[in-house]
């Protein structure tokens, strides 16, 4: 069964760029390896930390969304992450659950009518019914018999 994740890591600021690309296609290549398959690979860029991590106060960020048959895999990689002195912090979220109840969530939504698609029909039905209101009522309503007779 194939599970979808995203491997978020945080890589230290002061790293060269191909050092970076070189730790970058280094994970690739381990999930390969390791019989998945990268779907993307994003660097997300430099931005700063919410709090302060091994004293660094900024990182590199970098997305990786990986196709796993095998859960080891993924915690391989978690293993990998985690020795590696460039990689200051990390995070891996499953996310093929969440692409079903969006799927789900979408087909129960386009399963039933729109809204603007019955406006059409309740304005046709308003406009028939306004030349049998009279003039005189003026928007009163008579009162039920049970409430005239108290």
């Amino acid at each position: 069964m194939n599970r979808t994740y995203e491997v978020m890591y945080i890589v230290r600021p002061d790293v060269e760029e191909a050092d970076l690309d070189k730790l970058i296609e280094g994970f690739e290549k381990n999930v390969t390896d390791g019989g998945g398959q990268v779907k993307s690979t994003e660097k997300m860029g430099r931005r700063r930390l919410a709090y302060t991590v091994r004293k660094f106060d900024d990182g590199l960020y970098i997305l990786m969304t990986i196709l796993v048959t095998d859960g080891s895999l993924v915690g391989e990689i978690e293993r990998r992450l985690r020795v590696s002195e460039q990689v200051i912090k990390f995070i891996t979220v499953r996310t093929d659950e969440e692409e079903k109840r969006l799927a789900k969530v979408k087909k129960l939504r386009d399963g039933k009518v729109k809204r603007s698609e019955q406006a059409p029909a309740v304005t046709a039905a308003a406009a028939a019914a306004a030349p049998e209101e009279t003039f005189g009522s003026h928007g009163a309503t008579e009162a039920p018999a049970e409430q005239a007779a108290v």
